[in-house]
């Protein structure tokens, strides 16, 4: 048996007849009693059945962040009406799922943690800023992005080109078939009209742009979520400071930067973010956005950034 608690309880089944009613009932007293104690309950009105374990796991972690080969979140779980695994595969970097919600639609899980489902638009369109952002013309790069959902949106708003940049090719494949609902037929072939899908590592991308010079209206970073860490130091944070400090540096003068951040549970992890930002290569300016995202079930941060 896997268990994802600190504690395991075994409870005992007792098969009563009527006559044994109060036993029943004092016997449910105890235990109700016991559980109380064991894991620091005040109250509760009623017993609930443990349901942790099975063929697919209905539990994830919220306001954490994911990065290739370091993770880290806040402990916090939460519960999904999860009925089906629709798709598994490891790919070099991850471990690649998509799980079926009742209310959510397909969902994508990367290294057990959810990351988008089909109930999600308005994350994308948070994150995208739609409605408050001009995209036609624009010369666009996002950075990861793999689920398409980004790649998509931007695409109905008639830019100039845009330029994904996504390290895993099993995401890609498995979202292009899973979650066409969030991405369309925007991840069927690897170069359009006024797009092109470059599967590799965006950070070595990136600094081949620097060096060609070349300079674009948005980059987006739709990457690793802010950790959540004591300080603003670690594998984690240094990958951000280098794709920020990279992202800034193929901006055009008047260009942006939009990322998603945490949690706004998390103030402490988006102040030691605000804090990076203003340690940066070059000054800068940002606005902040929130939206409620329903397979999160909590408001997201995002950030949008520009040159001084």
């Amino acid at each position: 048996m896997k268990s994802t608690c600190n504690r395991m309880i075994i409870v005992p089944v007792f098969k009563t007849k009527k006559k044994k009613k109060k036993k029943k009932k004092r016997l449910a007293r105890e235990l109700e009693t016991t559980l109380q104690a064991a894991v620091a309950s005040t109250r509760s009105h009623s017993l609930t059945p443990i349901k942790r374990g099975g063929p697919f796991e209905r539990y994830f972690p919220t306001a954490g962040e994911f990065f290739i080969y370091y993770s880290v979140y806040d402990d916090r779980l939460l519960e999904y009406d999860i009925d089906k695994l629709v798709f598994e595969a490891r790919s070099p970097y991850q471990k690649v799922q998509i799980v079926h919600s009742k209310s959510l639609g397909n969902l994508l899980v990367l290294d057990e943690l959810q990351n988008i489902s089909e109930a999600d638009l308005i994350y994308t369109e948070t994150l995208m800023q739609r409605g408050k952002e001009n995209y036609t013309g624009k010369e666009i790069v996002i950075l990861g992005g793999g689920d398409g959902g980004l790649l998509w949106e931007l695409l109905k708003e008639k830019p100039k080109f845009v330029t994904m940049l996504e390290i895993d090719d099993v995401v890609i494949k498995a979202c292009s078939q899973h979650m066409r609902s969030i991405c369309g037929n925007c991840l069927d072939k690897r170069k359009g009209d006024n797009y092109e899908i470059i599967v590799g590592d965006c950070a070595k991308t990136l600094a081949h742009m620097i060096e060609e010079g070349r300079q674009f209206d948005y980059v987006f970073g739709d990457l690793t979520d802010i950790p959540i860490s004591p300080t603003p130091h670690g594998d984690a944070w240094d990958f951000i400071r280098l794709i920020l400090n990279s992202s800034m540096r193929v901006l055009k003068s008047t260009g942006k930067y939009m990322t998603h951040g945490n949690g706004a549970s998390c103030p402490q992890s988006l102040e030691m973010y605000e804090q990076v930002l203003s340690q940066l290569c070059v000054p800068v300016t940002f606005t902040k956005d929130s939206a409620f995202v329903p397979s999160f079930f909590e408001d997201w941060v995002f950030y949008q950034v520009s040159l001084k």
